[in-house]
Formats: structure tokens, sequence, C-alpha cells
């Protein structure tokens, strides 16, 4: 099967910019429209993706391998902290420039890049809502991806309805003692620093703050590593918190703005996740459009079928549009507009939900080939589903731009 795609080809044919030639390689050229700084680091970005993670990809999915010593490479180039402030070992770029990273990286393996994606945005937190003790503290070490972190908001009780949480963290003197316990938590068990949200106050969201625990806290235990569909280089386990002690100087921020805090690190954590469904979108169509040109049925390429080319033209179509919609939120959410949370809920459903269908059609296009994991657009589409779930489900997003709409 001489047309079966090697490892790696999907970001090496993200790579290629062939000269003076039109067609499906110019006109969703995810370097369109960036400037050279930003074509720069998207290329090391691309590199790294294709040198460090594709190859590794479908077996980090099949054994389930978290690649701590490949993200702390990655970590090496400045992608451990990529919104962080320099100060404290960030890159201090953009979220425009995350977004360019996050879609390259995604191309090499999404569920690895998704979890980075998350580790960024808990280093974010602390950066942005830490003091100057804690962002000394815990920053450094996570830039370097010398620690790991995690972000704990989801219940067994409390998934969409966020705010109704409801591990508690009584006030000691100068400790909270922590009880209660977190569900499907990216990293959770392997990773070495935890953003949780907890109560310390009454019901609703003003009752909620944000704590800091490290791996090793008396009292701190995870559950069993869960079995997932997708996102198999990632491990996934509840959170347990039995009358762990925390120091009250490990808050971020006041007592009562946790959900404030949780909420502005999704804002961005939304664009990054969205991010990285473009980057496996992209890869997709590149699988689909060298599968239409080599495989041959009834005489001829797939790629002379009129019914195909449409549908691969709009798959070209959605992704674009996605990109320019991700793209937009991330220079809102950078400016500080207004309009910045509900475009990021719009980006991210709108994006997440066409990527997956984009991968989903991929898939199809391949035939029985696309269903054997031998080929690399089955775990695209099983590590992409995930991203209409996650960081706010695609019912919340529509919620949010319909009250957004409504309310004036």
């Amino acid at each position: 099967m001489a047309w079966r795609v090697a490892p790696g080809a999907v970001a090496r044919l993200l790579l290629r910019r062939p000269a003076g030639r039109r067609g499906i390689a110019s006109c969703i050229d995810p370097s369109a429209g960036l400037t050279e700084e930003q074509k720069e680091f998207q290329k090391v970005a691309l590199d790294f993706a294709s040198k460090e993670m594709a190859p590794h990809m479908a077996e980090w999915d099949e054994k389930e391998i978290f690649p701590v010593e490949t993200m702390r490479k990655a970590a090496q180039l400045g992608f451990g902290g990529i919104y962080v402030k320099p100060d404290v070992g960030g890159s201090g770029l953009s979220r425009l420039d995350t977004s360019i990273i996050f879609e390259a990286l995604s191309t090499g393996c999404t569920s690895t890049t998704a979890y980075m994606s998350i580790h960024n945005m808990c280093v974010w937190m602390i950066d942005t809502f830490g003091s100057e003790e804690q962002r000394c503290r815990f920053c450094p070490s996570l830039c370097s991806m010398e620690k790991f972190a995690s972000y704990c908001l989801t219940e067994p009780g409390s998934g969409s309805d966020a705010a109704s949480l409801l591990t508690s963290a009584q006030r000691k003197g100068d400790t909270y003692v922590l009880n209660g316990s977190k569900a499907f938590i990216s990293g959770g068990g392997d990773t070495d620093v935890y953003v949780v949200m907890c109560r310390t106050g009454g019901p609703g969201p003003k009752g909620i703050s944000c704590l800091v625990l490290e791996k090793g806290t008396p009292g701190l235990s995870f559950g069993k590593k869960e079995k997932k569909v997708g996102w198999n280089s990632q491990p996934t386990r509840a959170v347990i918190f039995e009358d762990c002690v925390v120091p009250v100087g490990n808050r971020l921020g006041a007592e009562g703005q946790g959900f404030s805090i949780a909420m502005k690190g999704l804002n961005g954590g939304r664009i990054n996740i969205a991010s990285c469904s473009l980057g496996a979108a992209h890869a997709s169509v590149l699988l689909a459009q060298e599968h239409l040109t080599v495989r041959k049925q009834f005489g001829e390429p797939l790629a002379n079928n009129q019914y195909l080319q449409f549908r691969l033209a709009e798959m070209a179509t959605r992704l674009v549009a996605a990109r320019l919609m991700v793209r937009n939120a991330a220079r809102a959410l950078q400016e500080g507009r207004e309009d910045a949370a509900v475009l990021c809920s719009m980006a991210k459903l709108f994006a997440t939900d066409e990527c997956f269908a984009i991968c989903n059609q991929a898939l199809q296009m391949h035939g029985g080939y696309g269903y054997l994991k031998d080929y690399a657009v089955q775990q695209f589409v099983r590590d992409i589903r995930v991203h209409q779930i996650l960081e706010g489900t695609n019912e919340v997003m529509r919620m949010i731009v319909a009250r957004n709409l409504l309310q004036g």
C-alpha cells in the first residue's frame, strides 16, 4: 500500500511552501496574514511537531504514555509558559501568538498539545493573579516544565454548573483545610501543581476561592486512571482531598475571587483548545488531499471525483473560517475588549464543532483504511471529539452567546 502516509508526514506536508503554485496548500496556509516573527515561531513549532511528536503520536496513544521529556524539550523552545511574563521564565507572547503555536504543535500530537495548553493556562493564572512571592515560587519550574500543572474545577456533581461546586476549604488560622473531590482532571496523579477552585464562603460563584496545592500534600490522593476514547497521551484521574492542610499563602487573589479567576483562565483556555482543533483539522485536510490524489478506484484517482472535490473544498472553507474566528477572538482577548469572553465562546463553539466534522469527513474519505489505527486520521478524530465537551461544553458556549445577545 504505497499510498499509506508514514509517521511525521502530516507535519512535513504542513511545512511545504511550494513556490508559484496555487491550490489547496496555499488557500489554507496557516501562515497567511502573519508577521515574519510569527511565521518564524510557527515554523519552529511545526518542525518540533514533525520531528519530536508526530513519529511517536500513535505509540503514545496506544501505550498511554505521558511524554514528559518531549514536553520538556518543547519548554526549552519557550512553549511551557507561552503567554506568561518573561521575569518568571515565560515567553511573554500574545494570545494570537499562542494560538498559532498550539495549532502548529497539534499537527504532531493533538492530545499532548491539548495538555500543554491546560498547563499554560494554569501557569498564566498563577502569573496573573498570584503575589510576587507565588509567581517566583511556582512559575519558573512550571515554565521550564520541570514541574507540570493541572486545572481543578469540575466535580462529580458539578460540570457545566461549575458555580455549584462543593469542595470546601475551611479557614483555620493561617491555613485552609480542604475536603472534596474533582473529576476528569488532565494530568491528575502525574502532575506536580494543582490549581483548585474550592468553596470558602456561601453558595454561588462569590463563595469560591482558588488554592494552589503541591503533589505530596498529606490528604491529597487520586482515583484510577480513566480509560478514554482519545487524549491517551495524558492521564485523567479524579483528584481527592481529605483534610488537606493548605497555607493561606497558597491562595490566588482574595477570598471569593476564585470563580472569576477560573473563568478568566477559561477564556484563554477556550482559544487554546480551539487552536488544537485547528491543527488536527488542518492535518486531516492534508491527509485527505494526499489520499484522494494517490488512491485509485474505478480506474482513476479519487481526486477526479467531483463529489469528493466538493467535500474537500467545504472542509478547506470551514477550516479557514474557523481559524479566522479563533484568531479574531485571540486578538480581542489580548486587547482586553469588552466582547472578548463571548468571542472566545463563539470561536470555541464554531472551531471545535467544525474541526471535528472536518476530521470525521477526512476519515470517511479514507474509507475502511480510515478506521485502522495504522492511519493517523482516526486518532485526530478521537482526540478532538472531547474538545466539544471540555473547557465549557458547546451547549454552554451557546448559552453564553445567547445571553450576550438577549441581555441588551
